[in-house]
């Protein structure tokens, strides 16, 4: 024990440093020329938090002067872009710190109220002599809220009004577009922004230089004013052009010292942070100044610049939760391999990595009620994703890299070994009498001294069905009783209870089967020893099936079936935490006396044993098959039967809360840890399908949102998409690989498994919503030997299923169609809402197959 705790402690070390170093790799620091004393001009917004004017809501006077303070510092030139609201104070207050003004008039598509603002700014040009330029407009021939003609007139007008320059502003391949422009103008002032031309940052400065050639080149007589230079710090990737903290001041540190060199004049874009432009320009337009909505600057100017400045107190915050989410998988971790501690380290360090990384990315957006909202969300989503992903892992080594088994199940054939008396009970309704009579002729041929069977039909209508069942166990003599009452309350479990009270005295151990269940010979035999400890109260074997090569879709069921038997059974016996499954299972008639199966759960078997454990009494698992019956035949049936299983989860977790989560109970003893971590465990990918509902439902909206206006709305933050499709990609991963190793099958029954299992999804995500929100819904037992259907029905049995998935395809075919620019986060969210359809298509796959061929016993 000493030596493995050395190891774990080594082995955390190891990887810790090796995480250290990928934080230190991506942060290292850059080489940048530092900030200028003095920079030719900023463009001046000083609207602080809260302040849009959109909404006509403007900075104060004490807002203005404190960012005219901090300005004042680098540069004697600034551009404001409007005279609306107190933005018309700010020339003459300019004025008392000694800084030129290039002022604006806004131009939009309102040409009463241009005119407006035109006459206004040129009465405050003519009374502010610190205003040395006036521009009209900023990008409305770009915007195309004005003609050509209609700006030509207004920059004839105001020069025929004042003896100062007059411009307008645009991007400067307008210009180019429209180079008879200059000559209304006194000189030429053009934006050169090559993020939004989608060029990346390390071509960026050769880009504008080329531009500045291009312009002197197409107007040598007119001056040459860079009215917008800069780079925003966050938001989306565009093409190859990045938006980050670290590319905003490289580029800008870079350009502004070669632009002071050859003595031009241009403007920073700008000073300030301004989130009000997130609504005309998309989530970048709030990142594009020098200093943050807090006034404080964004990057270092001077030294060097790394990507996180606080990367040092993410990598320790980081390396303390992977340590905290390792020790708790460690808890119980005595025979795990070598191999396995490396593998779960490396699992609980990329969980921690990612969510401090995703947690500080989103601390350094600008916050709206409605991001507010999503990011708690998101926050909750992204810690569960992360608590799924170590519960898979924590099984995925469990099951391979265990050293030795527990709690193994050593069989026991012996002559003398214990044999009590066993009641085999077979609770149907409605089945075939055919399928019935194999399941009653194995019964008879059980190897065992002491036992008797019990068949109760409960509620089925037709004497023709139950009758000829009542007959054959008459045939089979007096082991054989049969009951057939209706009507009966409680489902199977009010069967099951009736039946209870009617069994023979002597009868130690009540065996429940299925009624398609054809068992072997010696399962009794095998099994019923391990009773001889009063300790053990539930022996179960697994499900199996005989029907698994009738057809392509029973191969992909089966292949799904496999994993919990022979992956989730395992690992949960040897903590004691077995979940009891209603057929091939065994349990002590004392403890059934007290307990009774619960007639107010959909799933009484899995409930009475999670009460079995609370007793303080433990069950026996054996890996070994002594039992098979048939599989659903269609594709509803096989949602049926799943539905049924994840709605009983939700109940039980509800009915026990206290019990499995707080670990309170009733009785004096109570759940070790290890049962409560499987029983939460277990069902946590379940619920974790439940919560994914949402996500698409907010996924579709964001994607609707971003094809009718995409110039407002972006693509969600990379954090949105990364969460689901690391679980989706890791589940999927998880199963082939498991598959392979733990239940010996190939790559491709593991491929199976993962289609069928995939399938189910949307199923599991309703039960697990409608048992949130339900107390109960009728039982529904799972058909067998039913005739299959063809291709229309099967469409209907996944219509659900086949909507989502068009939609998610329709939002992909319309993001594809509708963006005017493809950086990797849009790329990412267009991979999401692919994989996120991948489970839908698998329903309709797995439906179209069960269609194909019927059941050959048809």
């Amino acid at each position: 024990m000493k030596h493995k705790s050395t190891a774990n402690i080594i082995i955390v070390l190891l990887i810790t440093a090796f995480f250290t170093g990928i934080w230190a790799w991506y942060d290292r620091p850059i080489q940048a020329p530092n900030w200028p004393s003095y920079i030719s001009g900023y463009s001046f917004s000083p609207f602080h938090n809260g302040e849009d004017p959109a909404k006509n809501t403007f900075p104060t006077e004490k807002e203005i002067r404190q960012d005219l303070n901090i300005v004042t510092k680098e540069t004697d030139n600034i551009r404001v872009y409007s005279v609306k609201g107190s933005l018309a104070t700010i020339p003459a207050i300019a004025k008392e710190y000694g800084l030129n003004v290039t002022l604006g008039a806004w131009i939009s598509n309102d040409l009463e109220e241009n005119q407006k603002e035109l006459d206004k700014a040129i009465q405050i040009a003519k009374e502010n002599k610190n205003v040395v330029r006036l521009t009209i407009g900023n990008e409305a021939l770009f915007r195309e809220e004005v003609s050509l003609e209609q700006m030509i007139s207004y920059l004839d007008y105001a020069r025929s009004q004042l003896d100062i320059p007059v411009t307008t502003s645009e991007q400067w391949h307008i210009w180019d577009k429209y180079p008879e422009l200059a000559n209304h103008t006194d000189l030429v002032a053009a934006h050169i922004l090559p993020y939004w031309e989608e060029v990346p940052a390390n071509q960026a400065i050769d880009f504008v230089f080329d531009k500045i050639t291009l312009l002197e080149k197409d107007f040598p007589n007119k001056p040459l004013l860079l009215s917008e230079v800069g780079w925003p710090s966050n938001g989306r990737m565009i093409g190859e052009a990045e938006a980050s903290y670290s590319e905003q001041a490289i580029y800008l540190r870079t350009l502004v010292n070669q632009l002071n060199d050859l003595s031009y004049n241009y403007f920073v874009v700008e000073a300030f942070d301004q989130p009000w432009k997130i609504a005309q320009e998309g989530a970048v337009g709030a990142y594009w100044g020098v200093y943050g909505l807090d006034r404080q600057p964004k990057f270092n100017f001077t030294g060097p610049i790394v990507a996180i400045p606080e990367w040092k107190t993410l990598a320790v915050i980081s390396a303390v939760l992977a340590f905290l989410a390792f020790a708790l998988l460690m808890i119980d971790g005595s025979s795990l391999k070598k191999r396995g501690r490396v593998f779960l380290t490396l699992i609980a360090f990329t969980c921690a990595s990612a969510i401090v990384w995703i947690g500080y990315d989103y601390t350094q957006q600008y916050s709206t009620w409605f991001n507010l909202i999503v990011g708690i969300l998101l926050t909750f989503g992204v810690i569960g994703v992360a608590i799924v992903i170590l519960v898979e892992a924590h099984e995925l080594a469990e099951t391979v890299w265990t050293s030795n088994r527990r709690r193994p199940f050593p069989p026991v054939m012996e002559d003398e070994a214990y044999r009590p008396k066993v009641c085999v009970q077979v609770p149907c309704y409605n089945e075939p009498p055919e399928m019935m009579k194999k399941t009653l002729n194995a019964l008879a041929n059980l190897d065992y001294p002491h036992y008797e069977v019990m068949v109760i039909d409960n509620n089925t209508k037709d004497p023709n069905v139950w009758e000829p069942i009542e007959a054959y166990c008459k045939e089979l003599g007096e082991k054989f009783r049969f009951f057939h009452v209706a009507p009966l309350a409680g489902f199977k479990a009010g069967a099951l209870n009736y039946a209870l009270e009617r069994v023979s005295p002597e009868v130690e151990i009540v065996a429940v089967i299925d009624a398609d269940y054809c068992v072997e010979p010696n399962w009794l035999k095998y099994m019923t020893p391990h009773f001889k400890s009063q300790q053990i109260a539930i022996v179960q074997s697994p499900q199996d099936y005989y029907d698994g090569d009738e057809n392509f879709f029973k191969k992909l069921c089966y292949a799904e079936y496999k994993g919990f038997f022979h992956i989730g059974m395992i690992t949960r016996n040897e903590r004691d935490a077995i979940i009891e499954h209603g057929t091939m299972t065994m349990v002590r008639r004392t403890v059934l006396d007290e307990l009774k199966w619960a007639e107010w759960c959909i799933t009484e078997d899995a409930e009475l044993g999670l009460r079995v454990f609370e007793k303080g009494l433990s069950a026996a698992y054996c890996e070994q098959s002594f039992g098979k019956g048939v599989m659903p035949d269609t594709f509803i049936d096989f949602k049926k039967q799943r539905f049924r299983w994840a709605y009983g989860a939700m109940q039980i977790i509800k009915h026990h809360f206290k019990l499995l989560v707080l670990g309170e109970s009733k009785d004096t003893r109570q759940l070790t840890r290890g049962q409560r971590y499987h029983f939460i465990a277990g069902w946590l990918p379940w619920i974790a399908d439940g919560m994914n509902i949402f996500f698409i439902i907010g996924s579709l909206l964001w994607s609707t949102a971003m094809i009718i206006n995409p110039q407002q709305f972006d693509p969600p933050l990379t954090i949105f998409a990364l969460p689901p499709l690391a679980l989706f990609l890791f589940k999927v991963g998880k199963i082939i690989f498991l598959y392979k190793k733990a239940v010996t099958i190939n790559y491709k029954e593991g491929l199976y498994a993962a289609i069928a299992g995939l399938s189910l999804s949307h199923t599991i995500a309703k039960a697990v919503i409608y048992g949130t929100v339900t107390k109960h819904i009728p039982f529904f037992r799972t058909p067998k030997m039913r005739s299959t259907h063809g291709l229309l029905v099967a469409l209907a049995e996944a219509r659900e299923e086949l909507f989502i998935m068009l939609l998610l395809w329709a939002m992909v075919v319309g993001l594809i169609i509708t963006q005017s620019s493809f950086g990797y986060d849009l790329i990412l969210w267009i991979a999401m809402l692919t994989i996120q359809s991948l489970p839908y298509l698998a329903a309709m796959f797995m439906a179209l197959v069960s269609s194909l061929k019927a059941p050959e016993s048809e």
